[in-house]
């Protein structure tokens, strides 16, 4: 398994637990992100992600291996999924195995905090009310209108 790497298909996160075990390994620890229903007061109907893949997975590597320093656990990883995704589908996951919880506690944070802060993917929601809008993408938010979001490979 990659450390980093994107999905448009279902994430299985029983599969990705399996890649993580390691007979040194005293625990294991994830995060699942799922595709909720609202956000800051608007009622969502569906995402869509986009990524700048290449450079994204450059970049969610680097995290992943960073982690893996920092804290000195065993394995860990990190799948995000691309495209059209409704509410209650699984966005993003991260597993960590380590020796000891408190190291996968805090290298699980750490990787979903800066691949959220660093990592080059957008996120589309699309409301109830029949808008839509780019969301955590800075320069949609100062209303650049000069830059595009990458189609995601095929």
């Amino acid at each position: 398994m990659k450390p980093f790497s994107f999905s448009k298909t279902p994430i299985d996160p029983a599969t990705l637990r399996r890649a993580l075990e390691d007979p040194a390994a005293g625990g294991y620890v994830a995060f699942e992100g799922w595709v909720r229903n609202h956000n800051e007061g608007q009622a969502v109907t569906r995402l869509e992600y986009e990524a700048f893949e290449a450079l994204a997975c450059t970049e969610g590597e680097r995290i992943v291996a960073e982690a893996v320093r920092r804290y000195g656990v065993l394995k860990a990883a990190c799948v995000h999924r691309v495209g059209s995704l409704e509410i209650g589908d699984l966005a993003v996951w991260v597993g960590v195995s380590s020796a000891h919880r408190a190291e996968a506690f805090a290298a699980c944070r750490y990787i979903i905090d800066e691949v959220k802060h660093r990592v080059p993917i957008w996120k589309k929601e699309h409301y109830v009310n029949g808008d839509s809008g780019w969301v955590n993408c800075e320069r949609c938010a100062a209303h650049a209108h000069d830059h595009a979001h990458p189609v995601p490979e095929a």
